[in-house]
């Protein structure tokens, strides 16, 4: 459905120009944009093979190890369908891990793998309780260092990049309990329903 839209997007904007003159601006815009979007990946790429290794180097220290162990109490009471010891578990820690230093990029695998294992649980093909609780958390996901936006920011030349990192940690440790508040809200209501 986005795809129309985006479409559709497309196509009324180069009519609208076409009526109003202004195709050759658009056409300026269309390289322009395709440029800086080249130039952006390619610093983006950068930033993100640091921070990949920084966690590689973490995970070699054992601090991802000892993170996991950290939010393994907390995860088990998220997610109490999935066994303790189940690999679903690891992928889930690792994902959260990954996004807690604004490792999206890394966090998406683990995130599949996750949701392959929890499909293999369940053996329906509808999502279990744990996978709604899983992306619930997952798109909201609490970050400490957003790494990403900073490159972004940086790539632009921002007087001060990490300025957002005490905004972040806020708006995502709010957007995240808001997910869980909201999830469990959901799924109460939907076992209340089918008691009656």
């Amino acid at each position: 459905m986005v795809n129309y839209i985006w479409a559709a997007m497309a196509v009324i904007g180069i009519i609208y120009a076409m009526f109003n003159g202004t195709m050759e601006e658009v056409n300026e815009a269309l390289f322009e944009s395709a440029d800086d979007a080249v130039m952006l990946s390619i610093g983006l790429i950068s930033v993100l093979v640091f921070w990949l290794g920084l966690m590689k180097v973490a995970e070699e220290a054992g601090l991802l190890t000892m993170l996991a162990k950290l939010f393994k109490p907390l995860v088990t009471r998220l997610f109490p369908d999935i066994p303790k010891d189940h690999p679903a578990m690891g992928y889930i820690l690792s994902n959260f891990t990954a996004n807690l230093f604004g490792l999206g990029n890394a966090a998406t695998p683990m995130g599949i793998k996750a949701m392959e294992q929890m499909k293999q649980l369940s053996k329906t093909d509808e999502a279990s309780r744990s996978m709604i609780t899983f992306l619930a958390i997952n798109t909201s996901s609490l970050t400490l260092i957003p790494a990403t936006v900073i490159a972004i920011r940086m790539k632009y030349d921002s007087v001060a990049p990490t300025e957002i990192v005490g905004t972040t940690i806020i708006a995502t440790l709010i957007s995240s309990a808001a997910a869980i508040i909201i999830d469990r809200l959901f799924y109460y209501r939907r076992v209340r329903k089918q008691k009656r």
